[in-house]
C-alpha cells in the first residue's frame, strides 16, 4: 500500500483541485524538460510540489515506488544503495518520474528495456474531474495506463508511480569502437543489441565519424574516470578506447555539459569552466539560463541581427532500423548540427497497446537526438527545418517525441498519434476540458 504520507498529500490535493476557480489547470513545479515555448497561462496553477518523494524500494519484487514530481536524481540516490536502479534513467537528473511517464524517456538500457513507460507497473493518476485513477495493464483502467504515455499532462497527472528496477554492480567498464560509414555502424549497433552488454549508444560527429559505446557493469575497475568537471565525458569517446565510471557516473555522463549542449553557454571554455564550478556545472544550472533567455529573449535579439534564419532544433525522433541510416544521411546532408546522439531501443511485446506513441512489438528502432541553433544568411519559414524533420520522419515510417516544436497539420498528427483513441481517453477522464487537449499544447501551444 502507499505510505500514509503520500496518502495525505493527495488528499490535500484532491481537495485543493476541487476548491480551484473555473477555469484550465496546469501544474505547478520547479523544473520541466519541454523545449517549446508556452502561451501564458490565466488558468489556476495545482500545487503539486511536495509529490516529490521515492516511497520505497523492493528489491525482492524488483521496483520502485516513487511520487510523480520525484526527480531521476533522487530515485537513483534512492535505489543505489540497494544495489539496483531504475530499468531505464533518462540522462538528465532533473527529468522526474511522472514527466518520463506522460512524454517519452529513453536512454542506453532502452535495447534491453523499451521506453520509461514499458518499465512501469502502475500509475496513480488525478483526472480532470478530480478523481485519483490506479492504471495498471490488467485492470479497468487499463486505456489510461496505455494511454497515458505521450499525452503530456492533458489526461490528467501521475501522483505516484511503480517503475520495474534492475540490479547493478560498483563499476561500468565503457567500449568506443570507432567506424567511418553510417551502414557498418548501424549493423555493429544491431550485434551489440543482440548481445550481452548492459548499455549501448552512439555519437555521430560527423559522416565518416561514428562511435558505438557498449558499457557493461563490473565488480572491479582498474581506474576511474571523472567527467564532472574539468574533463568532458563524449570529449572522450574520440580519445579513448577503453574506461570505466562509477555506476552513478556512467548514469550521469551526459548531464554534467547537457550531452554537449553547454557549449551554447560557455560552459566547456577553459577559462568560464571553473567559473561555473562543480556544483554548477549540469542540466539544472543550463535550464536556469534557458528559461532565463526564453523570458526575455537575448539570443534572439542578437541572431535577428546578424542571421537571415535562426531557429532551433531540439528533436528526438525514432526510426526502424532498417531506415536509420538514410535518416542520418538525411540530417547530416540537410540540417547543420553534430553530434547527434543515437541510442537503440526495443519496443516490448504489447508497444502497439500505446496508441499515442504506438511503436512494432519487438521490434528494433534508433533514436535520434539533435539539440542545437540552426543559423542561415536565407530567410526561411518559421520551423523550416523542424519541418523538413518531421516530414522525413514520417516518410520512413518512424515517430518523433513532442516535447519540443511540432508543426503537424491536425490530420497528420491525429493519424500519427492516435487521435481516435486519445478522444475517447479525454472523453472518460476529463469529459470537461480541465486541461489542454494534446494538439492544442504540443502544437499550437496554447
Amino acid at each position: 500500500m502507499p505510505a500514509a504520507a503520500y496518502v495525505e498529500r493527495r488528499n490535500a490535493l484532491v481537495a485543493s483541485l476541487r476548491k480551484r476557480p473555473p477555469g484550465p489547470i496546469r501544474l505547478r513545479k520547479e523544473t520541466s524538460n519541454l523545449f517549446r515555448d508556452r502561451a501564458r497561462h490565466d488558468g489556476s496553477a495545482l500545487d503539486a510540489r511536495a509529490f516529490d518523494h521515492v516511497l520505497g524500494v523492493d528489491t525482492r519484487a524488483g521496483v520502485v515506488d516513487a511520487e510523480g514530481l520525484t526527480t531521476y536524481e533522487a530515485l537513483v540516490a534512492a535505489t543505489l544503495p540497494h544495489g539496483v536502479m531504475p530499468a531505464v534513467v533518462p540522462e538528465l537528473k532533473t527529468i522526474t518520474l511522472g514527466g518520463a511517464a506522460a512524454g517519452v524517456g529513453i536512454e542506453a538500457s532502452s535495447f534491453r528495456y523499451g521506453l520509461v513507460h514499458e518499465t512501469l507497473e502502475e500509475i496513480d493518476v488525478l483526472t480532470g474531474t478530480g478523481e485519483i485513477v490506479t492504471c495498471r495493464r490488467d485492470n479497468a483502467h487499463a486505456d489510461l495506463f496505455y494511454g497515458f504515455p505521450n499525452s503530456y499532462g492533458t489526461l490528467g497527472y501521475a501522483l505516484r508511480l511503480r517503475a520495474r528496477t534492475v540490479p547493478t554492480r560498483r563499476y561500468v567498464a565503457i567500449t568506443h569502437r570507432r567506424f567511418d560509414a553510417a551502414e557498418p555502424f548501424f549493423e555493429a549497433l544491431a550485434q551489440a543489441c543482440a548481445g550481452d552488454a548492459d548499455f549501448v549508444d552512439g555519437v555521430a560527429f560527423a559522416p565518416d565519424e561514428l562511435y558505438l559505446n557498449e558499457a557493461r557493469f563490473v565488480a572491479l575497475a582498474p581506474y576511474t574516470s571523472d567527467y564532472t568537471y574539468r574533463r568532458i565525458f563524449y570529449r572522450s569517446i574520440r580519445q579513448r578506447e577503453q574506461d570505466y565510471l562509477t555506476v552513478e557516473d556512467f548514469i550521469w555522463r551526459w548531464d554534467t555539459d547537457w550531452f554537449w549542449c553547454s557549449k551554447n553557454l560557455g560552459a566547456q571554455h577553459p577559462l568560464l569552466r571553473p567559473l561555473f564550478g562543480r556544483a554548477r556545472l549540469g542540466s539544472r544550472t543550463y535550464q536556469k539560463i534557458m528559461r532565463w533567455n526564453t523570458r526575455w529573449n537575448v539570443t534572439g535579439r542578437l541572431d535577428r541581427l546578424r542571421h537571415g534564419h535562426v531557429e532551433s532544433v531540439i528533436q528526438d525522433v525514432d526510426l526502424p532500423l532498417d531506415a536509420a541510416a538514410a535518416f542520418l544521411a538525411f540530417f547530416q546532408r540537410e540540417v547543420p548540427i553534430a553530434p547527434v546522439w543515437i541510442c537503440p531501443l526495443r519496443a516490448g511485446p504489447d508497444a502497439s497497446r500505446f496508441p499515442l506513441y504506438p511503436m512494432k512489438p519487438d521490434a528494433l528502432y534508433v533514436n535520434f537526438g539533435f539539440w542545437d541553433v540552426v543559423r542561415t544568411r536565407e530567410a526561411r519559414e518559421p520551423g523550416h527545418f523542424n519541418r523538413r524533420v518531421e516530414a522525413e520522419v514520417a516518410r520512413l515510417h518512424g515517430i518523433k517525441s513532442l516535447y519540443s516544436e511540432s508543426y503537424y497539420s491536425r490530420e497528420a498528427f491525429d493519424d500519427t498519434y492516435g487521435g481516435v483513441a486519445y478522444r475517447a481517453l479525454k472523453a472518460r477522464y476529463d469529459p470537461d476540458g480541465a486541461f489542454p487537449a494534446l494538439y492544442e499544447k504540443c502544437v499550437l501551444k496554447r
